[in-house]
């Protein structure tokens, strides 16, 4: 029961959110659900969960189609109570450590919209080259630990698939800032891939006081700054860039490089080599620090960071922990589901295999409108999703004790010094959610709403715990 009363007093923050109290009950309901679900199929799991009346299931799919809960509001809401109560948010210079990336979900839904034939560009033999589905950008903040770190996931957003004017220019580099600026989070170090070491990306981001930190691709080049002119000056404006430097040119005479211990995460006496050096880059204008790595297994990489005040270990660092949304990624699929969501659009054109985007500039406004709509319940749930996977790891970080105590099952392997994964925590509270309705008082509004709905029938548990 103790660890269900620090999950709702979490899930209280987000009560700013919802402009009823019956919104936020069915908001409780649904990250309850997601959090102890045994299986991932989309709103009838929620059901099942609680073993909740048969007329929960429409409830539920009003509310996710409902515009009572504005997803805006709903993940600022979720950004302040995450600073508020995760308690090792990590910090360089005072500045946030926030991670970006791009996330394909395999749709096979004629009639979703924003479904279109993507192409998966990954290192592993075991995904297909292309697939149907919906491509989203998500952002999540670095948290500690105990002896590990955990990507808070903070919002997603489907970014590709519709389009709703044929002026529309917007590429996934201007959704993504568009995504973060509407998060409104303090200052912060952006670390993501070679994809969003961008001209765009660099220059809204240092327009804001942020900084990136990211990766570039081989071939890239930059230029050392003009030698002063000597003598008279020539006519027009002054020379800024002076000799091209072919960034593979930093590995050259790799015995003359910097020697060290790695600081990437997880990682002991492997030792590094690296050159660091300030260049200028010439599609953003200024000076910015290349960091040529040589590592041992992993073998050779060049980093970027647009603040000349980190250390070139210290950049090694940020930049080896962005696989960690990597494995946030992994948890909101396979453990949370917050991609499973299966909302189809009954007056949609059906799509054809291998169609690509769907552009709406001839279609009626009505149609439109109800696009738009679908896609509104597609980014609640997966921002319910994602609040979901975040209670899960507070309970994990803050409560690793109370979680283990409550787990009462068996693992082949207890890491000291490693808290408990999702799956773990989502044990936990499913055993202990008896105790949870048993305990609670009578009066308690969110567990006399949720006992008022569950079908004793089937939940044939709960019945004495009610």
């Amino acid at each position: 029961m103790e660890l269900w009363l620090h999950w709702f007093s979490a899930v209280w923050h987000l009560r700013s959110a919802c402009s009823r109290l019956r919104t936020f009950l069915w908001l409780s309901v649904c990250l309850a659900g997601m959090c102890i679900r045994p299986d991932l199929f989309g709103v009838t799991s929620i059901v099942r969960a609680f073993g909740l009346k048969e007329y929960c299931y429409d409830r539920i799919l009003d509310f996710f189609h409902s515009t009572s809960l504005n997803i805006h509001r709903l993940s600022r809401s979720w950004i302040a109570t995450v600073l508020h109560i995760f308690p090792g948010i990590l910090k360089v210079n005072g500045r946030l450590l926030i991670v970006g990336d791009g996330i394909k979900v395999p749709k096979t839904g004629k009639k979703m919209p924003g479904v279109k034939l993507l192409h998966q560009e990954s290192e592993s033999n075991t995904k297909p080259q292309y697939i149907m589905g919906h491509s989203c950008q998500a952002v999540a903040v670095l948290v500690g630990a105990l002896q590990s770190v955990f990507a808070v996931p903070l919002a997603s957003r489907i970014h590709e698939g519709i389009v709703f004017s044929n002026r529309d220019k917007a590429t996934l580099l201007d959704k993504m800032i568009l995504l973060v600026d509407s998060l409104s989070l303090p200052e912060f170090y952006f670390i993501a891939d070679a994809y969003y070491s961008a001209r765009k990306i660099m220059s809204c981001l240092l327009a804001q006081g942020n900084h990136l930190a990211s990766q570039v691709r081989m071939n890239a080049v930059a230029y050392l700054p003009a030698a002063p002119a000597h003598g008279r000056r020539k006519k027009g404006r002054p020379k800024r860039y002076g000799k091209k430097i072919p960034l593979r040119s930093l590995f050259d005479n790799p015995e003359t490089m910097h020697e060290a211990k790695s600081p990437v995460y997880g990682e002991k006496d492997v030792l590094l080599r690296y050159r660091s050096v300030d260049l200028l880059l010439k599609r953003i204008g200024i000076l910015v620090r290349f960091v040529a790595v040589i590592h041992p297994t992993r073998g050779r990489c060049i980093l970027l960071c647009t603040d000349l005040s980190l250390s070139p270990m210290e950049i090694i660092s940020l930049y080896g922990l962005r696989f960690k949304i990597e494995v946030s990624f992994k948890q909101a699929i396979r453990t949370i589901g917050s991609y499973a969501y299966h909302f189809w659009m009954k007056t949609m054109t059906p799509l054809r295999r291998s169609s690509g985007d769907q552009y709406l500039h001839r279609k009626s406004e009505q149609y439109r409108k109800a696009v738009r709509r679908k896609l509104d319940a597609y980014h609640r749930f997966i921002q319910i999703g994602l609040i979901a996977q975040g209670l899960l790891q507070y309970l994990s970080v803050s409560f690793p004790d109370l979680v283990w105590a409550n787990f009462s099952s068996w693992l082949r392997t207890i890491r000291p010094g490693i808290p408990p994964s999702e799956y773990v925590t989502s044990l936990a509270l499913r055993n202990s959610f008896p105790d949870f309705l048993s305990g609670s008082p009578a009066t308690a509004t969110f567990t006399k709403f949720l006992i008022d709905r569950i079908d004793f029938k089937r939940a044939k548990a709960l019945r004495l715990a009610a």
